[in-house]
């Protein structure tokens, strides 16, 4: 073999791959709502029905969580090159762990409320499915710009799903929206803070964790409901034949 047929394709003059374009829109679009975490993929549902008794408590957890993603995602694509494939789950277990104690002790710290009424749920987001899944599908397999964008999406989408079936659950369980707001959050948010219906004697079941699972059952149904008729109007509106 001659040196020249040695020498590397390079430096021949042979054009590189090209590194893979990332679509960021279909990313962010999984993650708040193709593959939800709550309304797609079923997971954490133990915070999900235990803290969503107003939607001030599902904020507060969503953005808890989405901080732990975030943060997870960025040292786990960090680190990838380096961790072993055999060691995997442990590492990633301890990484989580680490930024779950951070965040549960700077909780503790500056927003003391809002840690009393998440209390063990904080703890509990170290052995989150939803968390360990991004860091095992996605970080570990990706650079850094793509994880920290599907991070912050899954993060949002999971912060969308306790919102929601906490504002659902607080109005009918209570005729109000994000109270305490001000007191779990800080002044600031007082102005989320609206009493919707006066003298409302409340629905109890709504506020107990079977009413949880009542109303996020209605909301899963609902959004399946919506996707199959875009479905059938986007097959509809189609010429005759294209579908084929």
């Amino acid at each position: 073999m001659s040196t020249a047929t040695a020498e590397p394709q390079a430096a021949a003059g042979v054009p590189q791959a090209p590194r893979p374009a990332f679509d960021y829109r279909r990313i962010v679009a999984n993650g708040l709502w193709t593959e939800n975490m709550v309304f797609t993929q079923m997971l954490a549902l133990c915070p999900l029905l235990a803290v969503t008794s107003s939607a001030t408590n599902g904020l507060g957890m969503g953005i808890a969580t989405t901080l732990v993603l975030v943060m997870s995602n960025i040292v786990v694509a960090l680190l990838r090159n380096w961790i072993s494939p055999s060691v995997r789950i442990p590492v990633f277990v301890v990484i989580l762990a680490g930024l779950v104690t951070l965040l549960d002790m700077s909780l503790n710290a500056w927003l003391h409320d809002l840690y009393k009424v998440l209390g063990l749920f904080i703890a509990l987001i170290a052995v989150n499915c939803g968390v360990y899944g991004r860091a095992e599908a996605f970080a570990s397999k990706h650079p850094l710009l793509p994880s920290i964008v599907d991070g912050i999406a899954v993060g949002l989408g999971f912060t969308l799903a306790l919102v929601v079936l906490g504002t659902v659950r607080e109005i009918l369980g209570t005729g109000t929206l994000f109270s305490g707001a001000s007191m779990l959050l800080g002044e600031p948010f007082r102005f989320m803070e609206m009493t919707l219906f006066d003298d409302y004697q409340g629905f109890l079941l709504m506020i107990l964790p079977p009413g949880g699972f009542l109303a996020l059952g209605f909301l899963i149904a609902a959004k399946r409901v919506w996707e199959t008729r875009r479905g059938q109007r986007r097959t509809a509106a189609l010429p005759d034949g294209a579908g084929a």
